[in-house]
């Protein structure tokens, strides 16, 4: 049977000072059900070929919080989907709320597995920075649940990563751009992030900003059907240029075999600070990295942008995308969050290409400057070869959380 997500309904984008290109199409996927609900919802492939594809709707009323989440199946590449079936995302327990935050699917290239990922933890009252000291990160592959624990005998359940405490701290994924890739030799690297703890055994926060994090990869390896984990060493920010430590990785790979690595950063409670994008660069495989430092354009020249997700795309083509904002003046931590732009990143150097950046979405006239367009993940689609970016237009206002989940259409 079709749902709501089957209904197309193709929007020219306004021309502003800053349109959209005019190789972007934009849809409504999903509407949000009614006033205070913001709906994101995505969709990705499941299967190596042809056009089974799962997609999630999550509802959201307030920040980092998923009140309740759908899943519908598509076997035509999204031209139809499935009636919804309701995945918990939270269950009230004597210990505390259990929270569930799903990520987006991710076929292993190489063995052709389909394995999904997700950060779940206990929070005692219910409040999302409970996390911080709580969260881990599990996933599934042949129906098959497992919490990721690095290999040893010193690692197990509340103590499941080098650094990581349950209770003291957290790992966790990035936002829904959370993509894993798989190497040449078989590994799946997944980026992730960490709250670290300081010398006296607590959260480590030296600037007193909203959360503070380090991040590091895992290295998957295939034992007898199994995954074993393994985590390169962390990089972390300096706290002086980078008020939030380093934040929600995205990692390709290079021409020359280099891993490339691009991270959020931010200047909350130092707006004087510029706020840039921040990239580290891996030569053995993802073990150990560069010090972050400042992404700049292949001409040198710096850009601005906030504190937001972002992502890196290997398209059919060979070429490399990435997709995030910039925006045209230093941002104040989190906003502006947008422009939305897509821009080609130079296979060789791992610099963006500054001629190919375009404008995807942004601001219209008389909309709340609140909003955020940052809750995205892109893919391919397999027909056309279209760069598809699904993203909520989100308006975050306390009173009142409002979003339709869209999708993007890129020519490239």
């Amino acid at each position: 049977m079709k749902s709501a997500l089957s209904r197309r309904v193709f929007l020219t984008l306004p021309s502003l000072a800053q349109a959209a290109s005019p190789s972007v199409r934009r849809e409504v996927f999903l509407p949000s059900p009614k006033p205070g609900i913001a709906v994101m919802a995505y969709a990705w492939y499941t299967s190596a070929h042809g056009g089974r594809m799962t997609s999630i709707e999550q509802r959201w009323t307030r920040s980092d919080t998923i009140d309740v989440a759908f899943l519908r199946q598509s076997s035509d590449h999204g031209d139809t989907w499935t009636q919804p079936e309701e995945l918990r995302t939270g269950e009230r327990t004597t210990a505390g709320m259990v929270r569930r935050h799903p990520r987006a699917g991710f076929l292993d290239p190489l063995t052709g597995r389909y394995l999904e990922f997700w950060t779940a933890g206990i929070l005692p009252t219910d409040d999302p920075l409970e996390g911080m000291r709580h969260w881990n990160i599990f996933y599934r592959t042949g129906g098959v649940e497992r919490q990721i624990i690095h290999i040893g005998a010193e690692f197990n359940a509340t103590h499941p990563l080098p650094g990581v405490f349950t209770g003291k701290n957290c790992v966790m994924l990035g936002d829904m751009p959370f993509t894993p890739i798989g190497m040449p030799d078989g590994r799946i690297l997944v980026p992730i992030q960490m709250t670290p703890l300081g010398p006296d055994g607590k959260l480590y926060n030296p600037t007193g900003a909203y959360t503070y994090t380090d991040v590091a990869v895992l290295l998957g390896s295939w034992q007898t059907g199994k995954l074993q984990w393994e985590m390169s060493r962390p990089l972390k920010a300096d706290p002086t240029r980078a008020t939030r430590g380093m934040d929600e990785p995205t990692i390709q790979i290079l021409k020359d075999g280099r891993l490339l690595m691009v991270l959020r950063g931010s200047n909350d409670r130092r707006p004087e600070l510029p706020s840039y994008r921040w990239v580290a660069l891996s030569g053995d495989g993802g073990r150990n990295w560069t010090e972050p430092r400042p992404w700049t354009y292949n001409d040198g020249g710096s850009f601005f942008s906030p504190s937001a997700c972002s992502q890196l795309l290997r398209h059919s083509s060979g070429r490399l995308f990435w997709l995030g904002n910039i925006t045209p003046e230093n941002p104040r931590g989190n906003r502006p969050r947008y422009p939305f732009v897509m821009g080609e990143v130079d296979g060789t150097t791992g610099l963006l290409l500054r001629d190919t950046v375009q404008i995807i979405d942004t601001l219209q006239a008389g909309e709340d400057p609140v909003l955020s367009l940052s809750n995205f993940h892109a893919r391919e689609d397999r027909r056309t070869r279209e760069v598809v970016v699904h993203m909520t237009r989100l308006f975050a206002r306390p009173e009142l959380w409002a979003g339709d989940a869209y999708l993007y259409r890129v020519r490239v």
